[in-house]
């Protein structure tokens, strides 16, 4: 089970090649199970301005395996996350990586990222990360 990060989906729709992005094709192709979470959707979709295109990766994006936690919890998992690795000495630039990074531990599932952010998170937790 892996968990595709925003920066991949990014990656994905806008015909970037990258390792990651060819991951989540490989996935569609195999018709293999894609996770996503709430926060991913919200990430992807407030970057598309044309609405034809939004209603287009809409209807791909919710039609995946939607991680879902009561919102509260996933909050408070995330700001622990984030004050642990504070405590640590690890900044992460974007808070919304620690609540999807939360979603991956809460669930025991590895995550596919093109964000450094990630990798901070993971070598200071037990987040997984998909080796590409």
């Amino acid at each position: 089970m892996i968990l595709f990060d925003t920066s991949v989906w990014i990656d994905y729709l806008n015909a970037r090649p990258t390792k990651h992005a060819q991951k989540l094709e490989g996935y569609f192709k195999n018709n293999y199970r894609v996770f996503i979470t709430p926060t991913i959707i919200q990430e992807v979709l407030q970057g598309i301005s044309d609405q034809k295109r939004f209603d287009k990766i809409e209807q791909i994006i919710i039609n995946q395996n939607i991680l879902l936690m009561n919102p509260v919890d996933a909050a408070i998992e995330a700001a622990h996350l984030y004050s642990f690795l504070r405590q640590k000495g690890v900044t992460i630039r974007k808070p919304n990586d620690c609540l999807i990074a939360s979603y991956a531990l809460h669930f025991d599932i590895e995550i596919c990222h093109n964000d450094s952010d990630f990798d901070l998170i993971s070598q200071n937790s037990s987040l997984k990360i998909t080796s590409i």
